[in-house]
């Protein structure tokens, strides 16, 4: 399982990189969520995304009802007993997003330096002079000469379905705006995004609220995407309201930074949530061009010292409508693994795309060759740089089990977790191979009735790169005594040699706790 590692500052011979890849049981280290929409809710399109490499499966609140997509997750939890590949489920809550009110569905033409009205009359039809918007606050908000971008897929980018506007008056509510390119908008909703403006609403919307508790609550959701995530206090009011509902207060909380204000208030946001999401088409208006990668490579950095997946979005667009990426598209997706991205999401790609499969498929083997080349050994000691002395006892067992994995080139580390901080902290110094996270449930009781913990702390693993969970049976307690550790330990290396990701003298890393004390050690497989 093992690979011998090269590294782009050392001379590449150039035919080696023709030669083909050998296949692994994990398609890459690098996670990939995958958005399920019309493309890709049938059991087998699922299934197929699942053995292609997705983890994650997230469902978009801002179309759809809660019955659609109750059906797409039915179709997954199929497809998941079918494939037994685990994957994870994702909420994406809409948020303050600004949208246009186009009920009659009619194709709307703008013209290249004519005016049009932004009304929050939400009575008004759509016309190419006036549009209804669902915020009453526009007028208030904005002053001659900001812009203003719309389309139906305004952060795709595509030129031809979506529109830039300039702000030229303003008249009581109504925002009038000079046009400064040509397109035709069709079908029923629009999004609006005022750039670098604060818009006045709450990040949880009252519809999010519902969806939360009608659908998120029932079917105990892994992660809850927060779209347009400004504050600290945001992720802090959603883990409240999530925390009324049993089921939910494990629910992991990933701040969807879409703005200059997120950007802004990025540390304290990343101290307070789970994990981040760098939504990258709605920052490529807020930025200027060639400032977005200089947030990229910042914001994963904090990310990755603080052990905190980051996820990056907007990679592969082309592959809606095509079945391969464009250049620019291919090397965008390694240089985010290159850059430390835990998890690469696909929005359109596969919830309209054409290819939804070949999508994950593709994404997959780039950050799978991407990884080939991550320079470990400069992050490794970066990353203990920067964590400094003395370290907690858990981060000092984790740093010294990737190590001595690496220098004894081990095929795999085992961690053994009940709440899976542990194996996060392993995989937060990226070693080479695969760590297999073996969770151990927890027996817990409110009054009425017992149940096992360890399902969620599965499935949260699912994000991280490089780390792969497996449940162990209840009856292993995770501090047990040595013997039952040891028939724990047995399984999950049967469960290896089954996978083909060890085999007879492979070396593998072990940590467990025995006791009160956490142990590292190196067992050798006989044959």
């Amino acid at each position: 399982m093992h690979s011998t590692n090269l590294l782009l500052e050392e001379p590449i011979r150039m035919a080696s990189i023709l030669e083909p890849s050998k296949p692994s049981f994990f398609p890459a280290m690098t996670k990939i969520v995958g958005t399920l929409g019309p493309k890709s809710r049938s059991v087998e399109v699922i299934s197929s995304c699942l053995k292609s490499g997705m983890s994650v499966a997230r469902f978009d609140f801002s179309w759809g009802d809660l019955e659609y997509h109750q059906e797409t997750l039915e179709n997954l939890k199929t497809a998941i007993k079918s494939t037994k590949k685990l994957c994870a489920v994702m909420l994406d809550t809409v948020g303050p997003e600004l949208q246009v009110v186009n009920k009659g569905e009619s194709a709307i033409s703008l013209e290249e330096n004519a005016s049009v009205v932004l009304t929050p009359d939400q009575g008004q039809e759509a016309t190419s002079q006036l549009l209804p918007i669902n915020f009453n606050g526009l007028a208030q908000a904005v002053k001659p000469g900001d812009t203003i971008f719309m389309g139906q897929y305004l952060f795709t980018g595509s030129e031809t379905t979506s529109v830039w506007l300039e702000v030229s008056e303003l008249k009581g509510d109504d925002v009038v705006c000079v046009i400064k390119n040509s397109a035709t908008l069709s079908g029923s909703l629009f999004t609006l995004h005022v750039s670098q403006v604060h818009i006045d609403l709450p990040t949880l919307s009252d519809s999010d609220k519902e969806v939360i508790s009608k659908w998120g609550a029932v079917n105990k959701i892994d992660f809850l995407s927060l779209s347009y995530t400004r504050h600290a206090k945001d992720v802090k009011e959603a883990r409240e309201f999530l925390s009324k509902f049993g089921d939910l207060q494990q629910t992991q909380i990933f701040a969807k930074i879409e703005n200059i204000e997120g950007l802004t208030h990025f540390d304290e946001i990343l101290s307070a949530a789970d994990g981040i999401i760098l939504s990258r088409g709605n920052l490529g208006i807020d930025l200027p061009p060639e400032k977005v990668f200089l947030f990229q490579k910042a914001a994963l950095f904090k990310c990755n010292m603080a052990g905190k997946p980051a996820v990056v979005t907007r990679v592969v667009d082309s592959m809606t409508d095509n079945l391969r990426p464009t250049r620019a598209e291919a090397t965008d997706v390694a240089n985010a693994v290159l850059d430390g991205s835990d998890a690469i999401l696909l929005g359109a790609e596969t919830l309209r795309g054409l290819y939804p499969v070949e999508t994950i498929s593709t994404v997959g083997k780039i950050c799978a060759e991407a990884e080939k080349v991550f320079n470990q050994d400069i992050y490794f000691k970066r990353t203990v740089k920067f964590v400094g002395e003395p370290m907690s006892h858990l981060e000092s067992i984790a740093s010294s089990a990737v190590r001595a994995a690496i220098k004894v080139k081990a095929s795999i580390i085992i961690c053994f977790t009940s709440s899976g901080r542990a194996a996060r902290l392993i995989a937060k110094y990226r070693p080479t191979m695969p760590v297999l996270s073996v969770v151990i449930p927890r027996l817990k009781t409110n009054q009425l009735r017992w149940s096992f913990t360890g399902a969620f702390e599965a499935r949260q693993s699912l994000i991280v790169r490089g780390l792969f969970p497996m449940l162990a049976d209840p009856r292993h307690p995770a501090e047990a005594t040595s013997a039952t550790n040891e028939s724990v330990l047995k399984v999950a290396l049967e469960h290896g040699k089954a996978s083909g990701i060890i085999k007879s003298h492979d070396r593998v890393v072990v940590c467990q706790k025995v006791g009160d004390a956490s142990v590292v050690k190196i067992i050798e497989l006989e044959d």
